[in-house]
């Protein structure tokens, strides 16, 4: 599904990304001066996955109103791990929906001109050393969970006509961008299935959290850039820009849905 078109398009289109804020571990009142600096330096605000810490209601609904207080222009989102963790995604989601946010999840929303797609993403490991579906049978699940989530993101990718396609994920689509964390725990922090669907429809950049000790930057196969905007990761590569902003610059005539 491609939901409705949100905004105008504009001559540059400036998108901040975020991701693991990990509401409840932090400080009470952490966010509200970050989330009011993201709104005024951009047109669209993204958040990779785990909003919350241990995906409870009270930590969501506290979320929810901040972003709400905070935030007056488009946000788009999707879930991590730790959003999941209590149970209670669907409840988590519908209070996001109530602020305005588009909570992606095998979904695609255009905003002033520039396409998003976005899924959660799954583990498996990358390369060579993905985990391969052959065993028993909860092997194969886990690897099918994985498939599942890169055919969900390649057609939310394929609803969208834009120019500019931008993918969402909480979990990494390349090794790159996880280097720094310890190799033994590589296959957790993501799949180079979910590669696939980046390659196929050429996306202008793949957003990603998770991996907290990752690397900023990487590429896909064909040089699509990635980039880890993991909150503690860029806290302490650098903590006056704790977000990646980007620039583009969508053509008026691409800006609706086909």
């Amino acid at each position: 599904m491609v939901l409705p078109l949100q905004g105008t398009s504009l001559e540059v289109v400036r998108v901040a990304a975020i991701a693991d804020l990990h509401y409840g571990r932090y400080p009470q009142g952490t966010f509200p001066p970050l989330l009011s600096h993201l709104a005024s330096l951009a047109d669209v605000l993204v958040l990779c996955g785990d909003l919350t810490d241990h995906g409870q209601l009270p930590e969501a609904r506290a979320f929810a109103k901040e972003l709400h207080q905070n935030v007056k222009i488009p946000t788009v989102a999707v879930f991590g791990n730790h959003d999941y963790e209590s149970g209670h995604a669907d409840e988590i989601k519908e209070l996001l929906r109530e602020t305005g946010t588009h909570v992606l999840d095998g979904d695609a929303v255009v905003v002033h001109g520039v396409g998003f797609a976005g899924v959660k993403g799954f583990a498996g490991g990358f390369g060579p050393r993905a985990l391969g579906s052959w065993g028993e049978p909860m092997i194969k699940q886990f690897v099918q969970e994985a498939v599942n989530e890169a055919l969900k993101l390649e057609a939310a990718l394929a609803r969208l006509k834009t120019q500019d396609r931008i993918a969402l994920l909480h979990y990494s689509p390349v090794q790159s961008t996880v280097q720094g964390e310890p190799e033994d725990i590589y296959p957790f922090l993501g799949s180079s299935r979910l590669e696939e669907p980046l390659i196929r429809y050429k996306v202008t950049a793949a957003l990603h959290g998770h991996a907290h000790h990752g690397q900023p930057e990487g590429k896909t196969a064909i040089g699509a850039p990635v980039y880890n905007v993991s909150l503690p990761l860029l806290q302490r590569i650098s903590p006056d820009k704790t977000y990646r902003l980007l620039e583009l610059h969508p053509p008026h005539e691409s800006s609706e849905p086909v």
